[in-house]
């Protein structure tokens, strides 16, 4: 079988997938990563540990049946955000600051201060603590000597590019995840590239997303099993991949991710830049997405999981079949329990780095069940709070995709449409490693351009219609979840610095 391939660096770990030509599913697999909590708000991955994490895909992916000689052409896709800093000889200078870092909150006043107006203007984005640009003020500021050290800039997908192909480079939707490119010239802004601390010498050429970057080499075809000189097509965010290979690819299209992060994004025709969103241009060329996000959204289950359960005694899928079995024991709204999935602070709609996660309206009857659900209704709650800014904005929308790995889960699916109380469809594949196999096929020629590849391709695995009287029941619950935030955030903000 002719094979193309996707691989995806998630917040949280790398998954492979490998379909055929025709669309066919052939396999996937995955491996986690580390991610560092040096401090509270802190969190820093090690560049390497993502190579070793594909090569470690790669050969779960051959031994479940898959032959990696088969494949034409590979994409990547990863999280934005994220610069890896590189010295003259193209190594990491130090671990890469992830974009749910919270560190830069000081700068992120000072640019709203002193740069709001330009940057708004330039990059359609308003400073928070998750963008590259606020991230390098604080490196400036607290470890110049590691910008004077940085020689090199790439981004997460660009770099494991780079370990297969020895080319730099990458693409614009991912290069609007800095806030120091220019939305309207398509180009780095070099006022914001110098505020930065950086050169634009130390920039990657760009390549579009459905653009061949490179051909892997002898030396990393040895490393992961691809064959030598396979294609390796640029890919984009992860964000952006996934809406695309989600099916979302026309205006009035909304996706809910339920993955590490989630995210809330609307399609549309033009770009709709609002202070409370994040604003990227499409896969489909003209097209854009809005973004209201949070920033734990599944990742809040794998903490539930380490921290509640014992992984060594099940497989992590059992796991997660029996975290679904008790909390499908708990009824909805978990017997009072309210969870709230500020692990790392908050994006959308709050940009609050100082709000924490909690557990409110526990009693002495309160079982573990109803722990794991109200973890599934809170982050459903997150995400319709993160809804309601595009409601504010009056975006269309016509279609629901919910995607990402929680949408493996049946209840925790049933939840969100009910929460949302609008019908969902739950697409097959439709990750970003899938949409990742499509760009790989369009850049190999296997397809004739990116809407093709998705009309050919993407299957709906099956739709979820909601509950007229558990969306009645939500709805107030979901009056009570804000009652909640309203109650704790001056708290979190007193305890700055305390804890």
């Amino acid at each position: 079988m002719r094979l193309l391939l996707g691989i995806d660096f998630g917040t949280g770990g790398c998954k492979v997938t490998a379909i055929g030509v025709d669309g066919s599913f052939a396999g996937e697999a995955s491996e986690e990563y580390a991610t560092f909590h040096d401090r509270p708000g802190w969190c820093e991955q090690d560049p390497r540990d993502w190579w070793n994490a594909l090569a470690a895909a790669l050969r779960r992916l051959a031994a479940g049946g898959v032959d990696l000689s088969a494949v034409e052409a590979c994409a990547l896709d990863g999280s934005t955000h994220n610069a890896v800093l590189l010295d003259g000889s193209w190594r990491p200078v130090r671990r890469t600051i992830m974009w749910t870092d919270q560190r830069a909150t000081a700068e992120c006043d000072e640019l709203k201060e002193k740069w709001g107006g330009k940057i708004f203007d330039t990059c359609c984005q308003m400073p928070a603590p998750t963008w590259t640009l606020p991230q390098m003020m604080w490196l400036k500021a607290n470890e110049p000597e590691i910008l004077a050290r940085t020689k090199h800039v790439l981004f997460v997908k660009d770099y494991v590019r780079f370990l297969l192909t020895g080319e730099d480079a990458t693409d614009r939707i991912e290069a609007q995840g800095t806030l120091f490119f220019d939305m309207a010239e398509g180009d780095w802004c070099d006022e914001l590239v110098e505020l930065a601390g950086l050169s634009r010498a130390a920039l990657p050429r760009f390549v579009d997303p459905a653009g061949v970057a490179g051909r892997v080499t002898r030396e990393a075809a040895a490393f992961t099993g691809l064959p030598e000189g396979l294609p390796v097509v640029c890919g984009s965010s992860d964000s952006a991949v996934e809406d695309y290979g989600a099916g979302a690819v026309e205006p009035g299209d909304l996706v809910i991710k339920l993955a590490t992060a989630g995210n809330v994004n609307a399609m549309t025709s033009v770009p709709h830049p609002h202070s409370k969103t994040l604003t990227y241009s499409h896969i489909v060329p003209g097209m854009w997405y809005s973004v209201s996000a949070t920033n734990a959204a599944a990742l809040c289950m794998r903490w539930f999981r380490d921290a509640f359960y014992a992984p060594s005694a099940e497989s992590l899928r059992g796991l997660y079949s029996m975290i679904d079995a008790e909390a499908s024991a708990s009824p909805l709204g978990a017997n009072g329990v309210v969870y709230h999935p500020y692990l790392q602070g908050e994006r959308c709609p709050y940009w609050d780095a100082d709000l924490r996660a909690s557990f409110a309206g526990v009693s002495i009857s309160s079982t573990r069940g109803d722990f794991a659900r109200a973890l599934m209704e809170g982050v459903a709650f997150s995400l319709r709070d993160c809804y309601r800014t595009l409601e504010e904005m009056r975006l269309d929308v016509k279609r629901i995709f919910l995607i990402g790995g929680g949408a493996r889960s049946a209840l925790w699916s049933e939840i969100v449409a009910n929460v949302f109380g609008c019908e969902v469809a739950v697409p097959a594949p439709g990750d970003a490693s899938f949409g990742a196999c499509l760009l790989a096929g369009v850049g190999a020629g296997v397809f004739r351009d990116v809407k093709s590849a998705v009309a050919e391709c993407l299957k709906i695995s099956r739709r979820i219609a909601p509950q007229a009287e558990s969306v009645k029941t939500y709805a107030r619950l979901f009056e009570r979840y804000r009652m909640v935030h309203d109650a704790l955030a001056p708290v979190y903000r007193a305890s700055r610095g305390v804890v």
